[in-house]
């Protein structure tokens, strides 16, 4: 089968940094899905696997991970899916990725592909919406409201993948405030169509910005990207008592400044469960079933801003470059084989 990968890790622009290569078909067994891949969307975790991660020995590293496609075969503890379902799944960091033709996916952190979406449309959602998912109403919990602050969630980079699908979660599932940070006129525009009530820059002085939005101290902080530089403003801006998530991997994060404020600070990582296979890593794939049924009552959209094809070596560099230069919205996706 047609496949992408690297035996060394290293920057995009070098002629090894991704290759079209070809791999034996995988077998499922146990709880897998063997789906033929259609659409593959590109996440910055791609790139930093691609620029720091070796491949195994003798072998190839092959990344990517969201991916729509056809069940075409199933192990034999897989339940509730068959050949011919079309599905979507953000997959597991410790497996090969789904940049090639065929892929397998534990069935458990798989979800039911939504009826009213393209291929391309769907590959841009799993990996962000179980990221924004589980950070908004597992880690932050923010139905459980703060004592005294606003009932507001303050987005640092509302504009990116994840950002643009919390917007959108909270605004459907929730009657909190959104508050989105974007520093260009395009990614002011894209948040504000996404549902975000106030945008700010998070180039100025956010506490103040935040402040003069006379709505109060939000209770809950949700930052992912540049967590390192954004933490002291946090710490100005947010409630007492409030509750700080971050995705990112600062080379460094002061978190002293939280305590006299008793905030909690949250780390996610949508992996998690697949990478210990923790007792409820089937709640990813309800969530997915659940983030498609608000698709298909028109409660949310997809955050597809560009499709590139064919799926391969020159164009998932590319998608990679794109992701790289910071100047990225939504989600890309690369379609077809």
């Amino acid at each position: 089968m047609k496949a992408i990968g690297y035996k060394a890790p290293g920057p995009v622009d070098h002629p090894a940094a991704l290759e079209d290569i070809d791999l034996p078909r995988p077998v499922p067994t146990g709880h897998d899905l063997l789906v033929k891949v259609a659409a593959v969307s590109v996440n910055p975790v791609d790139t930093k696997v691609r620029r720091a991660a070796p491949a195994p020995e003798g072998g190839w590293k092959v990344l990517g991970w969201d991916a729509v496609g056809t069940v075409v075969e199933t192990g034999p503890a897989v339940q509730g899916f068959a050949p011919g379902d079309a599905v979507y799944y953000a997959g597991s960091i410790i497996r090969d990725g789904a940049n090639s033709q065929y892929h397998l996916v534990d069935a458990r952190i798989a979800g039911h592909k939504p009826a009213t979406l393209g291929d391309a449309e769907a590959a841009a959602l799993p990996l962000t919406a179980i990221t924004a998912w589980e950070m908004l109403f597992d880690r932050l919990d923010i139905r459980r409201p703060i004592p005294g602050a606003a009932e507001a969630v303050l987005i640092i980079g509302g504009a990116g993948g994840v950002g643009s699908i919390a917007i959108q979660l909270i605004r459907a599932l929730t009657g909190l405030t959104v508050i989105a940070t974007a520093s260009r006129p395009e990614t002011q525009d894209w948040v504000r169509s996404l549902g975000a009530h106030h945008v700010i820059d998070h180039h100025g002085d956010m506490a103040a910005q935040v402040e003069a939005l006379g709505i109060g101290a939000p209770g809950f902080v949700f930052s992912t990207n540049d967590s390192g530089r954004h933490v002291a403003a946090v710490q100005q801006l947010i409630a007492p008592q409030g509750r700080f998530g971050l995705i990112d991997d600062p080379e460094a994060l002061d978190v002293a400044g939280f305590k006299r404020k008793s905030v909690s600070v949250h780390w996610e990582l949508m992996f998690t469960r697949a990478i210990f296979g923790t007792p409820d890593m089937a709640e990813q794939g309800r969530l997915l079933d659940e983030v498609a049924r608000l698709v298909d009552e028109g409660r949310i959209r997809s955050t597809l801003t560009e499709t590139l094809a064919p799926i391969n070596a020159a164009t998932l560099k590319r998608a990679h470059a794109l992701i790289e230069s910071g100047r990225a919205k939504g989600k890309i996706v690369l379609e077809g084989f």
